[in-house]
């Protein structure tokens, strides 16, 4: 079975969704990343794993449900933590992020790198460019460092490179990570019931009293 890694900061003011501000504050900010984020873990919490990983920069907080191993980042840039996290796990390991709350435990029941499977990884593209999703039957770092982040071809790059090291790639579908103010609205109105699109809605009921 897989192993569920999920990659975050803690939802502090002035580290998480900083384009978010404007138009909401830092600290509305921080406490939407941390209503996604616990949508987040509640939802690995639910799927089916061999064990559940948070990378995390910072330190737990309320948010954290039970039963997930807590490592800490790796330093440098992305691509780096990114290997990192992967360097933690063994087996097939799938990795999301904290952007993403409307992401089901269905989507995370993938198998892959087991005998009988059709595909050696996954990877979910996001509708920026890059990707909310990447699954590797073997938690290969070299797969990721070097790979551009935060730009508008690090999915392709990224794909590309799994393709090239001969993997067989299984696309789950796209999601909409949330950056901005208008993303936030988009991926509420895709979960209504989620922790963020309460979250959401108790800010601007507060914004228009």
């Amino acid at each position: 079975m897989t192993t569920l890694l999920v990659i975050a900061k803690e939802p502090r003011p002035g580290r998480v969704k900083t384009r978010l501000t404007p138009p909401f504050t830092p600290e509305e900010a921080a406490s939407l990343a941390e209503a996604a984020l616990a949508d987040t873990l509640h939802t690995v919490a639910a799927a089916p794993a061999h064990r559940r990983v948070l990378a995390l920069d910072g330190a737990p907080g309320p948010w954290l449900p039970p039963g997930f191993d807590v490592v800490l980042q790796g330093t440098g840039g992305l691509d780096e933590r990114l290997a990192a996290a992967f360097a933690s796990c063994s087996g097939p390991t799938l990795l999301i992020g904290m952007d993403t709350p409307q992401v089901t435990p269905e989507l995370l029941s993938v198998e892959f790198g087991t005998p009988g499977s059709a595909h050696d990884a996954c990877f979910g593209p996001a509708a920026d460019g890059g990707f909310w999703a990447l699954g590797l039957s073997d938690p290969d770092p070299a797969l990721l460092l070097g790979v551009p982040m935060s730009a508008p071809d690090t999915g392709a790059v990224q794909r590309a490179r799994l393709v090239a090291a001969g993997l067989r790639v299984k696309d789950l579908p796209p999601l909409l990570d949330v950056d901005t103010a208008a993303d936030a609205r988009a991926v509420a109105a895709e979960a209504p019931r989620s922790r963020f699109a309460a979250r959401l809605d108790r800010l601007r009921a507060a914004t228009a009293r």
